[in-house]
């Protein structure tokens, strides 16, 4: 990433000392780089989510008994209010079509130079924005930093994103080669680098349950069982179990089962049925959490193409672009046995020897069209669909307006 970043500010600076040699330093700096950009500072404070009706739960109190009055509790949860603040740089093109959300900047906008492979404007565009923010209680730090510079026969582009209330958080970087096809559509091919933090395609507790182990009886006979029986994930958390045998209080027959307690010696289940369905989930999530949170960060480049197609006769516009990453993806950072390339290698007895790597498709397309058909109607149509590792995101708007006069 440092390096993809240093790329750009040196295609940026020797693009401008070739435009302008005779500028200083300073005045190039505002004029290609300040010039027309906004500095912004933003915030909103809302109420929080309120439960649609009341929690509570009965404590015995001090001293009494099982049967006396016992103490209403209200459980409710009371969330503070949430909030959200912020503060960035921005210089990003609009195409004609686009408008601006609103009459002030706030961080929060969503733009095609994002997304599309070109840009309304060749130079550079950039966002640098960071923010705080609270929500039903939890408080959440998020960023984003993107660069981008469209030249006739190039793009460059580097993002940093985390959005950490949805559990978002990536970078990417990506030089291309760009081909106008007249006016109106260019073609682009390059490379691309990206981080992901989730494992995907990785699930440590089927791994570990697939686990297995050969006994020899002695007499030529191998006999393959698990390593990890799935009860003794319990042990692994403080769980014990104990064969007893009780008198069952509601049917008042004599039950023998395994009876399991966690480590305070609380009683948590009354056989091995009830602990798999009551408790084992969750220890799986557990586990799973754990394995995950040992892994470092994914980085892996793959080549890329590109397509944009975009014309605008002031009553009628179309935008189309898609974006295609080939199967050809190499992971340069992460432990690339649990990487995406062995998703469909894990069986009994852990990865499979024999098994060769999957390459697998990304890709993105989107679509903007309007039309003013006259003074009182028009029809608009927006979309967007991106699949990314096990990811599939997609939005889509169509409307009509009719104008009253």
């Amino acid at each position: 990433m440092k390096q993809l970043l240093l790329l750009i500010t040196l295609i940026y600076s020797i693009n401008v000392t070739a435009q302008e040699p005779k500028k200083g330093l300073f005045k190039t700096l505002y004029e290609d780089f300040l010039k027309y950009g906004t500095i912004y500072g933003a915030g909103d404070v809302s109420n929080s989510i309120e439960a649609k009706e009341n929690v509570f739960f009965v404590r015995t109190p001090p001293g009494a008994s099982l049967y006396d009055i016992p103490v209403l509790v209200d459980d409710t949860p009371d969330y503070p209010f949430d909030y959200r603040y912020g503060f960035g740089i921005r210089k990003l093109a609009r195409f004609s079509y686009e408008r601006k959300p609103k009459n002030f900047y706030d961080g929060t906008e969503e733009q095609l130079a994002f997304r599309a492979p070109s840009s309304a404007l060749k130079g550079l565009e950039y966002q640098i924005h960071f923010e705080k923010e609270r929500f039903r209680g939890d408080h959440f730090d998020n960023h984003r930093i993107f660069l981008k510079h469209t030249g006739k026969y190039h793009i460059v582009k580097a993002e940093s994103r985390e959005v950490s209330k949805i559990n978002l958080k990536y970078q990417s970087a990506e030089v291309r080669a760009r081909l106008p096809i007249g006016k109106k559509f260019s073609i682009s091919a390059g490379a691309i680098y990206r981080t992901h933090d989730r494992a995907y395609g990785y699930n440590p507790i089927e791994i570990w349950l697939n686990e297995t182990q050969v006994y020899d009886d002695g007499n030529g006979n191998t006999f393959e069982y698990p390593l990890n029986p799935w009860y003794s994930l319990g042990f692994q958390y403080g769980y014990s179990d104990h064969y007893t045998t009780y008198t069952d209080s509601q049917t008042g027959e004599e039950v023998s089962d395994w009876i399991w307690r966690d480590e305070n010696g609380e009683i948590v289940a009354y056989s091995d049925l009830q602990f798999r369905e009551d408790v084992f989930t969750e220890l799986m999530n557990r586990y799973n959490g754990e394995r995950w949170d040992l892994l470092d960060s994914f980085g892996e480049v793959a080549p890329i193409v590109g397509a944009d197609y975009y014309t605008y006769k002031g009553k009628f516009w179309l935008h189309a672009y898609a974006n295609y990453i080939l199967p050809y993806h190499k992971y340069v950072q992460g432990d690339k046995e649990v990487s995406y390339l062995n998703r469909n290698n894990w069986g009994l007895g852990g990865l499979r020897q024999d098994s060769e790597p999957e390459q697998w498709d990304d890709y993105s397309a989107g679509l903007s069209l309007g039309w003013k058909i006259n003074k009182n109607l028009g029809i608009f149509m927006e979309g967007e669909y991106s699949k990314m590792w096990d990811s599939e995101i997609f939005q889509s708007t169509i409307g009509l307006n009719i104008t009253l006069k």
